[in-house]
């Protein structure tokens, strides 16, 4: 069984994002491992994060952000030893209730029986065993995240339908997608690291917004993954997102090792197959 083996090459990953960084600190460390244990992984990247910051003028203009984003993912994910990476070439659909939502070219605006058929036909074609995507929550209510969210978990089924439709796999088992993985920002930990940040001096980011309404509920952590071997690679990536990366920002200013312990466990909620067993093993029964 995969999920017992150090041995992934027979593993196909597909990761399933709204912007340009969303991959990497919530489950970088784990993309990192896959890549690692030989899986292929593809990563899907709806929108080109027009709409971003731009941590240093020298980096970007409102007007090139799209493109100098998509070229900050191709660098990061080069780093963490992905190849393959698709964008769906939406607008940025900004944060809540703000004017962005309402631009035609935004996901916010999309269709969503087109987005989910599109990332299902990509499903398909890379034959994923493993889908990771947003959490309900977004996270912290990114309106693109919860739209990822919800066309990922649509798209799905409809990979496994269009399976059941087609010609019978080959091989020992035929292919089919196995597992869906919400990847979770629990909330305690967030309650945690701004409180840390407040003791430090710091102001956390989006200090605008009620703590305790931020990140996943912890019970919905059905899994988590220790990828503290593979921090460095996951700061590494997260680093080459330099418009996104403010070095005056509250997570430079934290102490090393500090940003190590954050960054160094995972969490997940088991979406599919619903009412599995739970386990702590992100790869159990593939």
């Amino acid at each position: 069984m995969l999920g017992n083996s150090s041995d992934l090459s027979g593993l196909s990953v597909l990761g399933s994002f709204a912007h340009p960084d969303d991959e990497g600190f919530g489950s970088g460390g784990t993309l990192a491992m896959l890549v690692d244990r030989g899986a292929r992984v593809t990563i899907v990247c709806a929108t080109n994060g027009d709409v971003g910051e731009i941590s240093d003028p020298a980096l970007a203009t409102p007007e090139n952000l799209p493109q100098v984003r998509q070229e900050e993912l191709w660098e990061a994910m080069a780093v963490t030893g992905i190849q393959d990476v698709r964008f769906l070439g939406y607008r940025d659909s900004g944060m809540d209730g703000t004017a962005d939502n309402d631009h035609p070219d935004c996901l916010f605006q999309a269709q969503p029986d087109t987005v989910a058929e599109r990332l299902a036909e990509i499903m398909v074609e890379v034959q994923a065993d493993l889908v990771l995507t947003h959490d309900p929550t977004g996270g912290y209510g990114h309106p693109d995240h919860k739209m990822v969210y919800e066309f990922t978990t649509r798209a799905f089924p409809l990979a496994v339908d269009a399976l059941t439709a087609g010609e019978p796999g080959s091989g020992d088992r035929p292919w089919g997608p196995q597992r869906l993985y919400y990847v979770c920002f629990p909330r305690s930990n967030f309650r945690r690291m701004w409180q840390q940040m407040t003791d430090l001096g710091l102001e956390p980011p989006f200090a605008s917004q009620m703590v305790d309404s931020i990140g996943s509920p912890d019970e919905a952590v059905t899994t988590t993954l220790d990828v503290s071997a593979y921090v460095d690679i996951k700061r590494e990536s997260l680093n080459r997102h330099r418009t996104q990366m403010r070095m005056d920002g509250a997570f430079a200013k934290m102490p090393e090792e500090m940003m190590r312990e954050i960054m160094s466990t995972e969490y997940f909620t088991l979406a599919f197959p619903e009412n599995a067993n739970i386990s702590v093993d992100l790869l159990a029964g593939l």
